[in-house]
């Protein structure tokens, strides 16, 4: 088999979203003739913990660690947040808001590329003398953290080895990046380093289409979308059996106040004030980080004997949540670039064959993929109307509801795999 240097900051026991990607391609990549290599942080600081991802790690692959120097314990530390806290102050603010935009701005104008660029000249140093000893065919970075896309950056021009940058959100085009206060020197320096990645690298793959587009009109070349899929084996042994007592709307991480669905909960306690049997039968059920205003709705809106708030929860049970539940919420980032926002929980929605209801941009590659896999439908934010009418028609089950399952299954994280290690081919040959 060719070996491939893979450079990730999520890895297990990391939990969340952002470790599945990376794993996933680990997971399935000897498959398809590739040996990975797998470098990552010792001791990281993970917002999640999830022990269950090693079973997905093969047995037979080499996984290096060094240490890392993690800022955003110091941050907890002074906003006196508890050491298991894992809210975002982008997201998710604390009622200290001083101390929250403070360290955003430090985060976002003296750590370059991201807060664990601390990292980066150990690891170069580190990783050039392992390479020198045992040689890979190629490298493939995961960001962000984009602290991993400039260590296989710098190490792919001093070794001149082939490397694949996968992107799982932009870099200076990412929602975020206008609010973390970013100064005029600073955004020069995250424009110099995203170019040079975009002159660097051999292949670019991002996790939508339309940010495909958007890297292109920015001066990035061969570039192609590879998305984050779901994984068939994260589905055994889950229960998709609804209980006939409840109407359960689920939902599967952060809600912060970019995504703050006003109009569905005005629309919920409309519909709960209107039909008895609604407001019997109601149960909403959000796991992950709810932002505090997000809750103080539910409260204003006559709600709170309906809300469950389960918090961080692990996979396995998120999983089952959204498999046994009668509607799934996926609200995308109300963003400059939303409409190449595809949440990682978007794949696995489709895999559990229930109705979603999408808030976000019409036309955009959310709204695109539930059109093709028939398995929903995107509103706009404040389409109350619309949202209402939807939420009774599958209340009263009387929406048409026939899911296009072999379009789903091109979603499959092996799948997904297949493809990266095609492009790996081709940047080898």
């Amino acid at each position: 088999m060719k070996k491939v240097l893979i450079i990730s900051y999520y890895w297990p026991p990391a939990g969340g979203i952002s470790v599945l990607r990376t794993l996933k391609f680990v997971k399935y990549l000897q498959k398809f003739g590739w040996e990975p290599i797998v470098y990552a942080p010792k001791d990281a600081a993970y917002p999640y913990y999830d022990e269950n991802n090693f079973k997905d790690v093969p047995n037979n692959v080499k996984v290096i660690r060094q240490k890392i120097i993690e800022p955003f314990n110091l941050f907890k530390f002074f906003t006196g947040r508890k050491k298991n806290d894992s809210s975002n102050p982008v997201y998710v603010k604390s009622k200290n808001h001083f101390l929250d935009n403070l360290f955003i701005y430090i985060r976002g104008n003296f750590f370059i590329p991201d807060a664990r660029c601390l990292w980066i000249k150990p690891s170069v140093r580190f990783l050039t003398k392992y390479l020198s000893e045992y040689p890979v065919d190629a490298i493939l970075t995961d960001g962000p953290p984009h602290t991993n896309t400039v260590i296989g950056m710098q190490l792919s021009e001093k070794l001149q080895i082939p490397w694949l940058a996968d992107f799982q959100d932009p870099w200076t085009q990412v929602d975020y990046y206008q609010k973390m206060r970013i100064g005029k020197r600073a955004d020069r320096k995250h424009q110099q380093l995203e170019q040079y990645v975009f002159k660097t690298a051999n292949k670019i793959t991002i996790a939508s289409p339309s940010w495909v587009e958007d890297l292109e009109k920015i001066g990035a070349k061969n570039v192609d979308p590879i998305y984050y899929g779901y994984d068939e084996d994260d589905f055994k042994d889950i229960n998709s059996v609804k209980d006939s007592n409840d109407f359960v709307i689920a939902h599967a991480g952060i809600l912060g106040i970019d995504r703050s669905p006003d109009f569905f909960l005005k629309a919920l306690s409309s519909l709960k004030v209107e039909n008895s049997d609604f407001s019997k039968k109601l149960k909403i059920r959000f796991a992950g980080i709810v932002d505090f205003s997000i809750k103080e709705m539910i409260s204003r809106l006559n709600l709170s004997e309906n809300f469950e708030e389960m918090g961080n929860i692990p996979r396995k049970e998120a999983l089952q949540l959204i498999s046994s539940a009668d509607l799934l919420l996926l609200p995308v980032n109300k963003a400059n670039n939303a409409k190449g926002r595809l949440p990682g929980k978007l794949y696995e929605y489709l895999r559990t064959n229930n109705p979603i209801l999408a808030l976000g941009t019409l036309n955009s590659d959310v709204d695109d993929i539930i059109k093709q896999s028939r398995t929903g439908k995107l509103f706009n934010y404040e389409d109350y109307q619309g949202i209402k009418e939807y939420i009774q028609t599958i209340f009263s089950s009387n929406a048409p509801f026939n899911p296009d399952e072999e379009y789903i299954k091109l979603f499959s994280a092996e799948n997904q795999t297949k493809k990266i290690a095609n492009f790996l081919d081709e940047i080898t040959s």
